[in-house]
């Protein structure tokens, strides 16, 4: 199945404005990044030649001994029969992080006007050292994550207007009609299952075969893994493999925050700090740090020494625990727990929206699961997979605390839609309505440390 992405209307948004800037386009191995430039690309009828670094790593030095546009062209020329049009043809570059200075030279090409630039790569907030001093006035910033909710729902064909009623339901606080809503929670099942990884997602609409998919995803894993090696040095691989490992594990306990002493007893925070960062900025896990106090600006409040830690695709967690999990999950299995999984998928879609992830923990009052800057206040977020999703006594305990003025909270259940005093119930799909009010604030935001 041929997929579209979100992010393709921003592509064509630069094709059409932003001539004096290249575009760098960011995020995790498999999630789309260069099936997508490619698709837009074509659909625009743009004339575009494309060099992989990874797979011709002799352009590497001729990236960086090239003294003009036209040097470079014509190394270029070399390695390819295409004909290079100034001023219409488009040079995409990818898998950019094999040239750890190209960000920085990025300048100069723009400069020339001569051709427009495109740079696709992954870790690319481990692997471009001049960072930092990069030219951002030059770049334009695209975050590509796996397919939201809302872009799996191709998979069923769900029309624009149903997309378009939920969302009145969504911002209306109006119940959604029981048929629709049953089908949108199946659909949101089969996303926990299969998870956003694009080429899961139209192998299964093609299939319908889960055990491909676990393949897909193991094979993805795999490279991860070869990118722990590839990557960093020897006496960190293997922490970097433990703590990836032990995601699965530790989103199965009630208490979800990461603990060091599952990896090794005694081990303290600061001698593997860099170890979780790495896997921050590579794009396979995502972060949520706890707020001391769930006030403005949450920033202030961080303890970045604790955190949870979820998987970057809700379909590796659940293929992480095998095939029955997945089974439990289509079937609705009313025995099974999948308060870990609702929770990480939660995490994954307000991670691609935008917002940067928090919880709150108290020993007195207990703990939120996410609080996040929505609208201008705090919104404590809870994410509940049971029939008891209206107990929430730390929430109930926040909201009765006058001193944090929260206006209200949001819990995302397997629910309809409904409210108690201040606080909304929602069902777990919409959280695909929720979005940060910046949601391009730039590279050295979207891969901060």
């Amino acid at each position: 199945m041929e997929l579209t992405r979100k992010c393709e209307e921003q592509i064509r948004d630069w094709l059409r404005q932003d001539h004096q800037k290249a575009l760098l386009v960011d995020g995790a191995r498999q999630v789309g990044k260069t099936h997508t430039i490619r698709r837009v690309l074509s659909s625009e009828n743009q004339d575009y030649v494309e060099f992989n670094l990874l797979q011709l790593p002799e352009l590497v030095p001729l990236l960086q001994q090239a003294r003009t546009v036209d040097e470079l062209v014509l190394g270029f020329s070399v390695f390819t029969s295409h004909a290079f049009i100034k001023k219409q043809t488009i040079i995409f570059i990818d898998e950019v992080q094999c040239d750890k200075e190209m960000v920085s030279r990025i300048k100069f090409l723009v400069d020339d006007g001569s051709y427009r630039f495109i740079l696709s790569g992954s870790l690319l907030g481990i692997e471009i050292t001049n960072l930092l001093s990069a030219p951002v006035g030059y770049l334009r910033i695209l975050k590509m994550y796996p397919l939201d909710f809302e872009e799996f729902l191709q998979t069923a064909s769900v029309s624009a207007d149903l997309i378009e009623y939920l969302h009145n339901c969504f911002l209306r606080r109006e119940t959604v009609m029981a048929s629709v809503h049953d089908k949108l929670m199946n659909l949101y099942r089969q996303y926990l299952a299969i998870g956003g990884m694009p080429e899961a997602v139209s192998y299964y609409a093609d299939h319908y075969n889960l055990n491909g998919i676990l393949q897909i995803h193991r094979d993805i894993t795999a490279l991860y893994k070869l990118d722990f090696t590839q990557y960093e040095a020897e006496n960190k691989r293997l922490i970097l493999s433990n703590i990836y490992d032990s995601i699965p594990s530790q989103l199965l306990k009630q208490n979800r925050r990461f603990m060091l002493s599952d990896l090794k007893k005694g081990l303290h925070y600061e001698r593997v700090e860099s170890s979780f960062l790495w896997l921050k900025a590579a794009g396979v896990t995502l972060t949520a740090y706890n707020a001391t106090e769930p006030r403005l600006p949450l920033k202030l409040n961080e303890k970045s020494s604790l955190f949870k830690l979820y998987l970057a695709d809700v379909g590796m967690l659940t293929s992480s625990y095998g095939m029955s999990t997945k089974r439990q999950l289509l079937t609705k299995d009313s025995r099974f727990n999948a308060g870990g999984i609702y929770e990480n998928a939660v995490a994954q879609e307000l991670s691609a929206k935008g917002f940067r992830l928090y919880y709150y923990n108290s020993t007195r009052i207990g703990e939120l699961d996410f609080v996040v800057e929505y609208g201008g206040n705090v919104l404590p977020i809870e994410v509940k997979s049971g029939k008891d999703y209206t107990i929430h006594s730390a929430l109930s305990s926040v909201m009765r605390n006058e001193q944090y003025q929260i206006e209200e909270a949001f819990v995302f259940a397997d629910c309809n839609i409904s409210s108690s005093g201040r606080i909304i119930y929602y069902p777990v799909y919409m959280t695909m309505f929720l979005e940060a009010e910046e949601n391009d604030p730039g590279l050295l935001q979207k891969i901060v440390l």
